[in-house]
């Protein structure tokens, strides 16, 4: 099973040179007056620890195991995987700007599967977001945060403010959806992170809350 994640790894990335998303645009919305200067992202604010059931779908092979992620400072989280027998996979501190790999298995020690996790998991837990534009459509307030050559749309419920979803772009094409499922700020209750140019899926399923 490990060779075949690390195979579908590499295809994927191949597949990234011949694969183009669509321009992402949103629909059906209308602009607002920027309310926000910054938005935030606050499911793993919480100094307790988030624990979650972790699927991997990877061109068709499934990997599962326990994702632990630890906020240890103001900004930086610790993450932690095993496999669903407790054999440690991955340890790895992250910020914004920084990574620190504490531990990987060695059949994972791959630098295609170290920049994929990091890019992904800096993006899931990148907390502010300085606001460019402001919109709304029936049910969400959206706030568009641009930097660089990458955009990211918040959506935000217009019932119970909650985030509950991120749409990562980059040079306009639409790259990563992250889909949240919760009841309150701090804790998402699932998260279903979707890549748009190759066939990756993780999906994480709350398995202890927090306060």
């Amino acid at each position: 099973m490990r060779r075949f994640l690390l195979q579908s790894f590499l295809y994927s990335l191949i597949f990234l040179w011949f694969v183009s998303c669509k321009t992402y645009k949103l629909a059906d919305v209308k602009s607002l007056p920027n309310s926000e200067k910054t938005v935030e992202n606050l499911y793993f604010s919480s100094n307790e620890d988030y624990v979650y059931k972790c699927q991997m779908d990877i061109y068709n092979n499934h990997v599962s195991g326990i994702l632990i992620i630890k906020k240890i400072s103001q900004t930086t989280h610790r993450v932690v995987m095993t496999s669903d027998f407790g054999n440690k996979l991955i340890d790895f501190e992250i910020a914004d700007q920084d990574f620190k790999l504490n531990y990987v298995l060695p059949d994972l020690d791959k630098k295609i599967v170290i920049n994929f996790l990091k890019n992904d998991f800096q993006r899931l837990l990148k907390r502010e977001y300085p606001v460019t534009e402001s919109f709304e459509d029936d049910n969400s307030k959206i706030y568009l945060s641009k930097i660089d050559n990458q955009s990211y749309y918040l959506f935000y419920n217009k019932d119970n403010s909650l985030l509950k979803k991120v749409v990562y772009t980059k040079n306009n094409k639409e790259k990563i959806d992250f889909t949240f499922d919760a009841k309150k700020h701090i804790f998402a209750d699932s998260i279903d992170l979707q890549h748009k140019d190759f066939n990756i899926n993780i999906k994480l399923f709350q398995i202890t809350d927090t306060e």
